[in-house]
C-alpha cells in the first residue's frame, strides 16, 4: 500500500454539508435535495450528514458544451 499525502487524504474524505455547499456554491438545502432524490450519496456518522466532495463534484458539476 502507498501512503497517501494529507492533500490526498483530505480530498477524499467525507466533509460537512455547509462545507460541500461553499466549495460548490449552492446552497445547503441543494445538496439536501439532491441526496434526497438519490443524484448524490450522504454518509450518516452519528446524527450527522457527510458527502464526500469528489463524488459530490462528479454528480453535480456538469460541462456545458459550447456551439463552435
Amino acid at each position: 500500500m502507498t501512503a497517501r499525502t494529507r492533500s490526498e487524504a483530505s480530498e477524499s474524505a467525507l466533509v460537512p454539508l455547509v462545507v460541500a455547499a461553499e466549495n460548490l456554491g449552492v446552497s445547503v438545502k441543494t445538496i439536501r435535495r439532491r441526496i434526497a432524490d438519490g443524484t448524490v450519496r450522504g454518509y450518516r456518522v452519528g446524527r450527522l450528514i457527510r458527502v464526500d466532495l469528489d463524488e459530490l463534484r462528479r454528480s453535480l458539476v456538469v460541462e456545458i458544451p459550447t456551439a463552435r
